[in-house]
């Protein structure tokens, strides 16, 4: 009777631990199912969100700053310009001003605007499925408003494509902050540029703010630089020809004291193109 007993008692020790097991398994399996759902579900949104946000931002045209500095040499400039989306999309710059050290415009500031244009010319970098994989990594709370987190690698390295975090606004599914490090350089003089992009959703969409990047360069080492976007409006009569801002050494630069700028003399900055850009970004 006791062997008996023992042999009961294992058995049914054996069932609990594999019952136990089985349950176990199944809740995995039912949780790692109900997050790839919530992660479909978000992308979806913030697909459609961003399709939205990119027609709503057609014909726009704004004020940009740019703050660029190179900590080792000291040395710091910056770039007044006005940006355009016309109403196809081509994004482009007309120069305001510039103040400065003329190595800062050089170096840093057009060879970082002519980088992003021509990574947005290079191939579809849009965040969308066949260019990324998304996992869902949770959600922040900040001032009231609830985001998605998800992080995003690409499934190929290609120039504009980054590996970093999406933060997406719960309701609308708007870009809220996009942070990473591009996974491939445009420019063999740039080595590495990592970013922080922000956004305020205004009416339900999502407008640049702020971009924070850091670019390690061949030539002048590292670069920091601090780009604010403002006083957005509507373009009148855009034919999105509007040229842009280029390293010719034509491009406004800060007047000298005896010298009295472009503005002042009532004629527009000399400028050139460097290329335009389909994508609603900076």
């Amino acid at each position: 009777m006791p062997r008996l007993r023992r042999k009961v008692t294992i058995s049914l020790r054996f069932l609990t631990a594999t019952l136990g097991f089985f349950l176990s398994m199944g809740a995995f399996a039912a949780s790692t199912a109900s997050e790839g759902e919530i992660r479909l579900a978000i992308v979806d949104q913030f697909v459609v969100a961003t399709h939205i946000q990119q027609e709503s931002l057609r014909g726009l045209q704004m004020e940009v700053s740019i703050d660029a500095q190179l900590p080792k040499l000291e040395k710091r400039g910056r770039l007044r310009a006005l940006r355009k989306i016309s109403r196809l999309g081509q994004i482009t710059y007309k120069a305001l001003g510039f103040s400065g050290d003329n190595t800062v415009k050089q170096e840093v500031i057009t060879r970082y605007l002519a980088a992003e244009s021509s990574a947005r010319e290079n191939g579809a970098i849009a965040i969308t499925p066949e260019n990324y994989k998304f996992r869902y990594a949770g959600r922040i709370i900040q001032r009231g408003v609830t985001m998605q987190v998800l992080e995003v690698t690409p499934k190929k390295k290609a120039v504009g494509l980054f590996k970093g975090e999406l933060w997406i606004d719960a309701d609308t599914g708007m870009p809220i902050r996009e942070s990473g490090q591009f996974v491939k350089t445009p420019s063999i003089f740039l080595k590495k540029i990592a970013f922080v992009r922000d956004y305020e959703l205004r009416d339900g969409v999502a407008f640049p703010t702020h971009i924070q990047s850091t670019v390690d360069t061949r030539i002048v080492g590292k670069a920091q630089l601090d780009i604010n976007f403002s006083n957005f409006s509507k373009q009148e009569g855009d034919d999105g020809d509007t040229p842009v801002v280029t390293s010719n050494s034509d491009s406004p630069t800060a007047p000298s004291p005896h010298e009295p700028s472009a503005e002042e003399n009532g004629a527009s900055p000399t400028i050139s193109p460097v290329g335009t850009t389909s994508a609603p970004e900076l």
